[in-house]
């Protein structure tokens, strides 16, 4: 991934959820990381670990692996929209059912103080502080940032659990699956 500061992005931090849950899981992670930090106007400032997670809304999928990255941001709103939904499309996204199985998915969680409610976008997500998914990893890197209703991730975060399970750094997650994948041939 590129150095945020040889780049010189600057702008304002936008955090996004990144979650996957069929398919090489970590590899699609990754692989969305490095396609959004190599998008004019974005420059990757930080990554949580991977979290291994149970599904929300529709239970009977694959357990999804999530993270949160903070991108140094200088692009619009629809702009961010945009390149997210350009990523879900080339690692093949199909939006067949509401929170269905997913190779990815790229969420908008907050994009510095701005306040957005079109039909394409809301910001803050409007989820977001009831997502353990969400909260678990964003405290890991922005314990301190604000969220909706005043209290901080580090605050709404019930950490670690059965259901938010840490299972390393990005590299580390992606080499156990690309072992296991060649373990299983």
């Amino acid at each position: 991934m590129a150095d945020a500061s040889a780049r010189e992005v600057g702008g304002r931090p936008a955090y996004l959820g990144l979650g996957a849950n069929i398919g090489r899981r970590a590899r699609a992670l990754a692989d969305a990381l490095a396609l959004l930090d190599g998008t004019d106007g974005l420059a990757l400032a930080a990554v949580s670990s991977v979290y291994e997670t149970e599904p929300v809304g529709v239970t009977d999928q694959p357990r999804f692996l999530n993270l949160v990255a903070r991108f140094d941001c200088c692009v619009s709103a629809e702009e961010l929209l945009a390149a997210a939904r350009d990523v879900e499309r080339r690692l093949k996204r199909v939006r067949a059912r509401r929170w269905g199985p997913r190779t990815i998915d790229v969420d908008i969680l907050l994009i510095g103080d701005e306040r957005i409610n079109t039909p394409e976008l809301t910001v803050p997500h409007p989820e977001m502080t009831r997502r353990q998914f969400v909260l678990v990893p964003l405290a890991e890197i922005a314990p301190e940032v604000a969220l909706p209703g005043g209290r901080t991730a580090a605050e709404l975060s019930g950490g670690e659990s059965p259901a938010v399970r840490r299972l390393g750094t990005p590299a580390e997650v992606v080499a156990r699956e690309s072992a296991d994948a060649g373990s299983d041939g």
